[in-house]
């Protein structure tokens, strides 16, 4: 377990600003204590400095997941955001997009939401900008990429696409292997 670097610090800021903004600062500097990124085996972890100073007296080999999973960067040093990081983004987002409940079933299967499941949207989303994916219960149940701008969610027929499925909470059982 060890520090980011300088690039791989920045790859993973970047992909947090798609979908908090400026709000990353909240996420370091929180009122319970000082808290950390660090890198295990390729993923990322979110954790407490106290939990960090306890995590460094087990052997490498033997720690599993110090922290919060973020994400973990791939074999071309992409970083890919993971779905355990959602219970942290969702308090944070700055594009929110809620889902009617016919559609929700799909999100969750891995599709990708469509107009005709859309129930509202973040005014002033951008194209291609980070949006965290409700329930109309405000429950959070992953994050995508608008595939439209909300101006053009207006516009657009019911059956085309207006946010790419990235991460859902529905991976907790598909992946569940995999997930750390």
């Amino acid at each position: 377990m060890r520090p980011l670097t300088e690039t791989e610090t920045r790859a993973v800021f970047e992909k947090l600003g798609k979908y908090i903004g400026e709000n990353i600062q909240l996420l370091v500097d929180r009122p319970d204590g000082t808290y950390c990124f660090r890198l295990h085996r390729d993923r990322v972890y979110y954790l407490s400095e106290k939990l960090l100073k306890l995590a460094a007296s087990v052997p490498r080999e033997s720690l599993v997941a110090p922290g919060t999973c973020f994400g973990k960067f791939t074999k071309s040093q992409k970083f890919r955001l993971s779905v355990t990081a959602l219970d942290f983004l969702a308090p944070y987002a700055k594009y929110k997009v809620w889902v009617k409940p016919g559609s929700e079933q799909s999100f969750l299967y891995g599709n990708h939401v469509l107009k005709s499941g859309l129930g509202r949207i973040t005014e002033s989303t951008a194209q291609y900008q980070g949006v965290v994916v409700y329930s109309m219960a405000d429950v959070p149940l992953g994050f995508g990429v608008a595939a439209k701008s909300t101006q053009e969610c207006r516009k657009v027929d019911p059956l085309a696409i207006v946010v790419f499925h990235q991460a859902d909470v529905g991976e907790y059982v598909r992946n569940e292997d995999t997930l750390t």
